[in-house]
């Protein structure tokens, strides 16, 4: 029996008055979603105001890897908010236990960690560790890049949107290329297990865009925003290493690659990587807002007392969601059922790609796919309007999908982790049609 049901055309009647409204009071600067208005969801399944019913494919921005409104995370939110909400940076139970829970299912060398609200949040907090522990100023990342919307977080992103038309970046971040192996002219993503000549690009970048020796590098397990790349393997492990001999920190930015979303619980487990600093934000409260960043204690030592702090985070009710999460994580083996169905599912739609003259490139990692969509598989020229006609047309069929890219021309698959076989079926099964639509 099929899970999902849309009744008609969207938006529905009732999603139709209540987008008109929205769009009335609050700005429309989202991004191109599909005309749903989400009334409810549970797990992998969403309910929109006109009683369509669909899979998804978003996890909320890879946010609900537990999935959506799971009833142990639920009871856990609810019952800390009547006893406490907020105490700024005085101690409370809820805090003091998510702290131990989260440094215990860290890697060993992370042995400290503290709390957030967003990951651009994070990010800041890893800049000023950086630069704070060497003592030195400027910092490496990737052009592609996403590391948050806030002035110092956008400044250090690679990505032209959340930094165009807003005047100069802030100083103090140089950027260099990001190995992209489905878009490789210059031929970085070759040359494993040194990646010799990609390594001597980047010291000439280094070279003739700092004043001095670099606080540390910033980098993503995969470029999520970019439109889900992932460097070839042996790349970061070897970025890491470049790091190390230079002096500088090596901060791995696993915001929304970590809990799950590869088929390990951390990215960093792939190739073995002991960053000095990791950003982890998203799937940590599973729609509670809340983040965190993890280190060395040695490394958060060069700060002084009040030199760090959030409103809002290590609230109770955040970090009562941080146990609630590592609770699920550990009773229902969802990291292994990423890696289980995430591979089913790159391998049905890799056999897609071939039989599609525009799906140009299949992906991922895990519960973390990338769909590049081109106009020609020979020219690589991206097609952003076919990519949103998958996201209407799938909708329509019951599946939601986003787009992300440089170009806007790819769809995030994203499930959340407890998805079903059965859920896999079906979900594959509506983006068959509606890519092979695409060939009429």
């Amino acid at each position: 029996m099929a899970i999902t049901h849309v009744h008609g055309p969207l938006p529905g009647p009732r999603g139709r008055a209540l987008l008109e409204t929205w769009h009335t009071y609050e700005a429309d600067v989202t991004g191109f979603q599909a005309p749903v208005v989400w009334e409810s969801a549970r797990g992998c399944v969403v309910t929109d105001v006109d009683g369509n019913v669909y899979l998804d494919w978003t996890s909320g921005v890879l946010v609900a890897n537990v999935g959506h409104c799971h009833p142990h995370l639920v009871q856990a939110a609810q019952q800390a908010s009547t006893q406490l909400l907020n105490n700024y940076e005085c101690a409370n139970v809820q805090r003091i236990e998510a702290a131990q829970r989260l440094v215990r299912a860290l890697p060993p060398h992370l042995d400290t960690c503290f709390f957030l609200t967003t990951g651009s949040e994070a990010t800041e907090a890893a800049a000023r560790l950086m630069r704070r522990r060497t003592g030195r100023q400027e910092i490496l990342s990737f052009i592609g890049a996403f590391h948050g919307r806030t002035y110092g977080a956008a400044g250090m992103g690679g990505l032209a949107g959340p930094k165009k038309l807003y005047g100069a970046s802030l100083p103090g971040s140089i950027r260099a290329p990001f190995p992209n192996p489905y878009r490789d002219p210059e031929g970085w993503c070759a040359g494993a297990p040194d990646f010799r000549r990609y390594f001597d690009h980047l010291d000439l970048v280094v070279e003739g865009n700092c004043s001095g020796p670099l606080a540390g590098v910033i980098v993503e397990p995969y470029q999520g925003a970019a439109g889900f790349i992932f460097p070839p393997a042996g790349w970061l492990k070897r970025l890491q290493e470049w790091a190390r001999a230079r002096g500088m920190l090596f901060t791995l930015d696993e915001v929304q690659a970590s809990y799950g979303r590869t088929g390990r619980m951390w990215a960093m487990e792939h190739e073995g990587l002991t960053p000095d600093i990791v950003t982890i934000g998203k799937a940590i409260g599973s729609g509670v807002p809340v983040s965190a960043v993890a280190a060395p204690r040695d490394v958060f030592a060069c700060l002084q007392k009040g030199e760090m702090s959030s409103t809002l985070g290590g609230n109770p009710v955040a970090s009562a969601a941080v146990c609630a999460v590592l609770d699920i994580f550990e009773r229902e083996d969802l990291v292994a059922n990423s890696a289980r169905l995430g591979a089913v599912m790159k391998e049905r739609l890799q056999a897609l790609s071939q039989r599609s003259r525009y799906l140009g490139d299949v992906r991922g990692l895990g519960l973390v796919i990338g769909l590049e969509f081109v106009t020609d598989k020979g020219t690589k020229e991206p097609a952003k309007e076919l990519t949103r006609r998958v996201i209407v047309d799938a909708a329509n069929q019951g599946l939601l999908v986003g787009s992300l890219g440089m170009y806007g021309n790819v769809v995030r698959v994203a499930p959340p982790l407890v998805i079903t076989p059965a859920e896999v079926d079906e979900s594959l099964a509506i983006m068959e049609r509606v890519v092979m639509g695409l060939e009429d």
